[in-house]
């Protein structure tokens, strides 16, 4: 039977399950990143249509390709990250 109790080994396994400061500062990265293209995003088709005179057809152009190339990287990323067998080189790829 097992003690209820907490043991000093449950609290260094709570320590391991701690995540890295590498892992904070890559969150804290993807989250400037995020906001800032989305506030960007917003704006973009306003500008195109008001400021540059772009028809809906050529905004809507730009906005598929806008979503396609990425998920387009995200598909070759993830095949050279699988056979490398490394995340950490691609991860510093795209975010350095």
């Amino acid at each position: 039977m097992s003690d209820e109790r907490g043991t000093p080994g449950d609290a260094r396994d709570a320590r391991r399950t701690r995540l890295s400061r590498s892992v904070w500062a890559l969150g804290l990265v993807s989250l400037c990143q995020d906001v800032s293209s989305e506030l960007v995003h917003c704006l973009l088709p306003l500008f195109l249509v008001s400021g540059l005179g772009a028809s809906a057809l050529a905004v809507g152009l730009l906005e598929g390709v806008a979503l396609a190339i990425p998920n387009l990287v995200k598909i070759v990323s993830g095949t050279v990250s699988d056979r490398m067998g490394r995340r950490k080189p691609l991860l510093v790829l795209g975010y350095g």
